[in-house]
């Protein structure tokens, strides 16, 4: 069957997110009353969706992030000369009002506080106007200190604190923009990093070449080094004599001895070079990379570069910037991106999953509108497979550099259950999204984010690389994803796509039976999209290897019947599963199980009750409230909370859950939702 037959003949039962189940044993039975209560849970849950959806056909919530957005966004501010009080208190009332009982700011819901939050929130509130001595600056004081004070915050915090003559620019790691040129090489190139640091480290490089200045009379955060140092404090040494570590840290000191030279052969063109690989990507994004640091890092760099407001290129930069505000009349919350593709690709996928029909107006509306939205130009990820054509989804509004793999996956799964205006379009875009997915495939069987092999280990030991997520390797959420949208396409088991993917997954399993994940919290969520990947492959659940991932989704449900897991187990990997219960986490608990031919047993009932009990009722009812991070920007360094996650997944269970307990059709019966 050649590739558009697969597509062709998937389509029909493309809405089914499993494999046809294989029999399974009947461990208790769901009492009636709970199976009678699904339906109506799920009705509320999909006219809430329903309710929320754009005039265009989109779904977007909100993405919610940590109070560094904010505290950056003051800095933005003073650096470009151009504050704005009003916004200035907003953003200070926004930072205070995450504060926590011990005076620091944390980086995720329920966290401890973290020293570069807290050191980014007390200059943030000092340019605000805030004094050393207020009640509230006092108490983040105590918390800097006790956390290791500004020595102890990331790299990316001093280097913003040496535009304002807060750190030593000499303390700092160099990012020279040399490393541009560096990009036909094989292994030292920028290609050879994430897409995101691309993103973050371009503009930063220039940055640092003319190491700007930006004076604030009376302006000091000497209160806040440990011990009262304000001096060249240097780099961190491997305590090993020879390490990477060690290597890049005297390669810092030699790229700082010729920092201080006049002659410099290759800045200039380092610099346009620089310049020239921004403004590729401003053409096709909103934004660098279309990504918070990539856009605040890239308006530094342009005024470096002697851009000026007026300036097109300038001002488009810092518009895109500021459209990630959210304000309200006493407080400005910043966003880290937009997401439309990723809520429209599940929402739309959930929506007909519980029950809305296909030629539905909305739902062709979604898919048309996700139609729109693939990626059909060059990319960063052609440096890997420049012979692939694209055919990708990314993740924001505009941000065709940068499709990526679960994305494009997510989508494949919403269109091959949709229908459009277009069929025959439809129809092409699902085939050049296959297409671009299978030649994204690692050496290693799996599927990373953005970019295929992007795993050389050495990058992480760069000194400049403490944002923890210098590479994209392949990790086992994204294969798993990918295998459920390739089974209704015809690639299962015995393909050697699919045979590759499901080995992967078998190698990278833990011992206890999880998997880790990358892109959501953590291990429930690694190894809920595993288990569903493996199982739409066509996996016999009753391979001892998915009974023990099962297992282990059991032995974490809480005594409330629900599943949570804290960002905590990316730090503490003893903590996997273990946080307060959480819709969305309980919903990928759910699935996982089903997916091991878990249906009917204690855990699935507790579960679907936890569900049940805790969706909210009333005249805006329907959904579940859910406060905690649990997606994943940098595991240890920055977390997400979609708003929408609380939502749409718990109706994906709900509905897979009633359309497997639903009783058999008679014959004849036409699917209304097809």
């Amino acid at each position: 069957m050649n590739p558009s037959e697969r597509v062709q003949a998937g389509a029909a039962v493309a809405a089914a997110p499993l494999a046809a189940p294989l029999a399974a044993p009947t461990v208790l039975k769901i009492p009636a009353a709970v199976s009678a209560a699904v339906p109506p849970a799920i009705a509320n849950a999909r006219q809430y969706l329903l309710d929320r959806v754009e005039k265009d056909g989109f779904w977007v919530g909100e993405l919610e992030a940590d109070s560094t957005l904010e505290s950056d966004y003051i800095l933005l501010e003073f650096y470009l000369g151009r504050v704005r009080p009003e916004k200035i208190r907003k953003l200070a009332n926004q930072i205070l009002s995450k504060q926590l009982p011990d005076g620091g700011w944390n980086i995720y819901a329920g966290g401890p506080s973290n020293v570069s939050a807290t050191v980014k929130a007390y200059f943030g509130l000092k340019l605000a106007g805030f004094s050393a001595g207020d009640p509230a600056m006092l108490k983040a004081r105590e918390a800097a200190l006790r956390l290791g004070g500004v020595q102890a915050a990331n790299t990316f915090t001093k280097i913003y604190l040496s535009m304002f003559g807060q750190y030593c620019w000499d303390s700092c790691p160099t990012i020279p923009p040399e490393l541009v040129l560096l990009q036909d090489l094989n292994y030292f190139s920028i290609y050879q990093m994430s897409s995101w640091s691309r993103a973050i480290l371009v503009p930063l490089s220039v940055i640092s070449a003319y190491r700007p200045m930006r004076e604030v009379p009376g302006l000091t955060i000497a209160e806040i080094f440990k011990g009262g140092r304000y001096e060249n404090l240097g780099l961190r040494h491997d305590p090993r004599p020879i390490s990477w570590r060690n290597f890049f840290v005297l390669m810092d000191k030699v790229v700082k001895f010729v920092e201080g030279m006049r002659f410099k052969p290759l800045r200039q063109q380092a610099l346009k070079r620089a310049e020239a690989w921004m403004r590729e990507r401003f053409d096709e994004c909103d934004g660098l990379g279309a990504i918070y640091p990539g856009m605040m890092n890239a308006i530094m760099a342009l005024d470096c570069l002697g851009y000026q407001p007026g300036d097109e290129v300038m001002d488009k930069a810092i518009a895109d910037f500021r459209a990630l505000e959210i304000e309200d009349e006493d407080t400005l919350r910043m966003q880290p991106c937009f997401s439309p593709v990723w809520d429209t690709a599940i929402s739309l996928y959930a929506a007909i999953g519980a029950g809305l029909p296909a030629d539905d107006p909305r739902a062709v509306r979604a898919v048309d509108w996700l139609l729109e939205r693939q990626a059909t130009g060059r990319g960063d990820w052609q440096v890997s497979r420049p012979k692939l054509e694209p055919g990708g989804w990314y993740f924001e509004y505009n941000n065709g550099y940068y499709p990526d793999i679960d994305d494009t996956a997510m989508v494949l799964l919403a269109l091959a259950a949709g229908k459009s205006t277009d069929p025959k379009r439809l129809e092409k875009s699902i085939q050049r999204g296959l297409n671009w997915v299978l030649g994204m495939q690692g050496a290693d069987g799996g599927f990373a984010a953005f970019d295929v092999d992007n795993d050389h280990l050495v990058f992480c030991q760069v000194p400049f690389a403490d944002h923890n997520a210098m590479l994209d390797p392949a990790c086992a959420d994204i294969t798993g994803r990918v295998l459920e949208a390739l089974a209704p396409l015809g690639y299962r088991k015995g393909s050697p796509q699919a045979d590759r993917a499901i080995a992967f997954l078998q190698d990278t399993q833990d011992e206890d039976g999880c998997w880790f994940g990358r892109w959501g919290v953590n291990y429930i969520y690694g190894t809920c999209f595993a288990l569903r990947g493996l199982r739409a492959a066509g996996e016999d659940w009753r391979e001892a290897y998915i009974l023990r991932a099962g297992e282990w989704l059991r032995s974490c449900q809480n005594a409330d019947g629900g599943w949570g897991e804290s960002c905590e187990s990316y730090d503490d990997p003893t903590k996997k599963g273990v946080g307060e219960s959480t819709a969305s986490q309980t919903a990928w608990a759910l699935m996982g199980l089903f997916a091991t031919e878990d249906w009917e047993s204690d855990s699935v009932r507790r579960g679907i009750e936890y569900l049940l009990r805790t969706q909210t009722a009333g005249a805006s009812g329907g959904t579940w409230n859910e406060t905690a991070c649990t997606g994943t920007g940098f595991p240890r360094v920055f977390y997400l909370r979609y708003h929408m996650y609380g939502h749409y997944f718990p109706l994906l269970a709900l509905a897979e859950y009633a359309r497997h307990s639903a009783p058999a059709k008679p014959a004849g019966h036409k699917n209304g939702t097809h």
